[in-house]
């Protein structure tokens, strides 16, 4: 009997990516810029799983969308919200997860899980850039550097240098004064991803910080972050060896596989 094929398409505002799932194994991946019309790269991005899988089926047996992109998804059987989506991914990877920090390029997420994956509360910022990877990339300019050199020289500073601004355009002219005036480049960056933390942190409060906590997203990949994570946390933070700017859209495979299986 032909195995079966489920697909995950997370359509996020700068980057879509795609897993396939065939018996409970992940057998595919990709992750494409979203660019300017997201219904055509979030096709492109599952052709591109299903060739890298060497799956040979033309179509997977069920599909589901999420993220920002997926109403424009005619190839999806389904669509779903990314809250559950990255739950679900989570869940996948870390069964003991019950919290899961989702940062991305444009919104931040928080969010409580129960001991079967499922969604039990939430809290989503996308109004403001903050807590985000635009913010780290407004930073990363300011610095003349690239945004994957961040987090190492964040790690190097020996003091953390208090940023009062949480708005991205104030804290460019924040940084640059503190630069003027002498401060370390890296105690500066220090600062600023201390200052992400603790606002993360109060989020997180407010929905309850329950144990083990997955940190998901592009800006997981940011060891600084995740330091300053544990250290507003007091407490250890998970970023899975699996991509973790894929959980997205692994957690929407298994929603596919699920639906599928219903």
């Amino acid at each position: 009997m032909q195995r079966k094929i489920f697909a995950g398409v997370d359509i996020g505002s700068l980057t879509t990516k795609s897993v396939i799932l065939s018996d409970g194994a992940v057998i595919g991946t990709s992750k494409i810029q979203t660019g300017i019309y997201p219904e055509k790269s979030g096709e492109e991005a599952l052709k591109k799983a299903m060739k890298i899988s060497e799956c040979h089926a033309e179509f997977p047996d069920y599909t589901v969308a999420t993220g920002y992109g997926r109403i424009s998804s005619p190839y999806a059987d389904e669509t779903v919200t990314e809250i559950t989506c990255h739950a679900k991914g989570a869940f996948f990877l870390h069964p003991e997860v019950r919290t899961v920090i989702d940062m991305g390029g444009q919104d931040c997420k928080v969010i409580r899980v129960d001991n079967s994956g499922n969604v039990t509360d939430f809290i989503m910022n996308d109004k403001c850039a903050a807590e985000t990877g635009r913010f780290l990339e407004v930073i990363a300019s300011v610095f003349k550097v690239d945004l994957d050199s961040l987090g190492s020289m964040a790690m190097q500073g020996k003091e953390i240098v208090p940023i009062s601004s949480t708005c991205t355009v104030f804290a460019e002219s924040e940084v640059i004064s503190l630069l003027a005036r002498g401060e370390k480049s890296e105690n500066i960056l220090r600062g600023i991803h201390h200052a992400i933390a603790q606002r993360i942190t109060g989020m997180t409060i407010r929905v309850g910080i329950e144990d083990a906590i997955l940190f998901s997203g592009g800006v997981a990949n940011n060891t600084g972050m995740k330091t300053a994570l544990e250290e507003s946390f007091q407490k250890t933070i998970i970023v899975p060896s699996f991509d973790p700017q894929i959980i997205g859209a692994l957690g929407a495979a298994r929603v596919a596989e699920s639906r599928y299986n219903s």
